[in-house]
């Protein structure tokens, strides 16, 4: 008998069937699934506590990256990925 889980009232769909669907993995690939989760997650708070801490960062990428692209130093990322 298969059994509905609801992690969370937020939770869109798509992640409970992610998470569905892991939950029938062995224990090993779970965790493996749960690192690389919890990584990207961690990633993310990092940019933004970075950002937050210091708002022109974000700014001067940009404008590091306009610059890199000016001087032809960039390619279209459909170039990079086809």
């Amino acid at each position: 008998m298969s059994r509905l889980v609801r992690y969370h009232r937020g939770m869109t769909g798509l992640l409970e069937e992610a998470l569905r669907r892991v939950n029938g993995l062995p224990p090993d690939e779970q965790d493996a699934i749960a690192a690389q989760i919890i990584e990207t997650l961690d990633d993310e708070d990092a940019w933004d506590r970075s950002f937050r801490e210091n708002p022109h960062l974000l700014r001067s990428l940009g404008r590091e990256a306009l610059d890199e692209h000016r001087r032809g130093e960039t390619r279209a990322l459909d170039e990079l990925l086809g």
